[in-house]
C-alpha cells in the first residue's frame, strides 16, 4: 500500500500582486490582499478555495503573514473579517494592530464592513 505524504503549505508573499498566497502541494489554496500605506499593511480580503476548506489553512496564512509584516517593521490594519478574528483570538499581535478607521476605510474605497 502506498501512503500520499502531503507536504506542508507554503505561505509566500508576492509583492507584484500585493498578496500573501498559500500553496498545498503546488496549487494555491487562498490569499489574503493588502495594500501598505504609511508603515501600515492594510488587509482587506482573505479567501481559501472551497476545495481547501476546513484544514485550517486560513490560520496558517494569516499567522505566516503577520510574522512577515512583524519582521518588516510594519503594522497591521484588519479591514478583513478573517484577520480582525484572527487578531481578537491571538493577541500576540497587539503590539503591531493598528485600528480600522473612517480614514483607513476612506483610503482603501470600502464601507465599514
Amino acid at each position: 500500500m502506498t501512503t500520499h505524504n502531503a507536504s506542508a503549505p507554503v505561505v509566500e508573499r508576492i509583492d507584484a500582486r500585493h498578496r500573501y498566497a498559500i500553496q498545498v502541494d503546488g496549487t494555491t489554496a487562498g490569499f489574503t490582499v493588502y495594500r501598505d500605506r504609511d508603515g501600515q499593511r492594510v488587509f482587506y480580503h482573505t479567501e481559501i478555495d472551497d476545495a481547501f476548506a476546513g484544514q485550517g489553512l486560513a490560520s496558517i496564512l494569516v499567522t505566516e503573514a503577520l510574522n512577515d509584516v512583524r519582521e518588516s517593521g510594519m503594522r497591521v490594519v484588519p479591514v478583513c473579517p478573517y484577520v480582525a478574528k484572527y487578531l481578537k483570538k491571538h493577541d500576540e499581535f497587539a503590539d503591531i494592530t493598528d485600528p480600522v478607521t473612517p480614514e483607513i476605510l476612506q483610503w482603501l474605497g470600502v464601507e465599514k464592513p
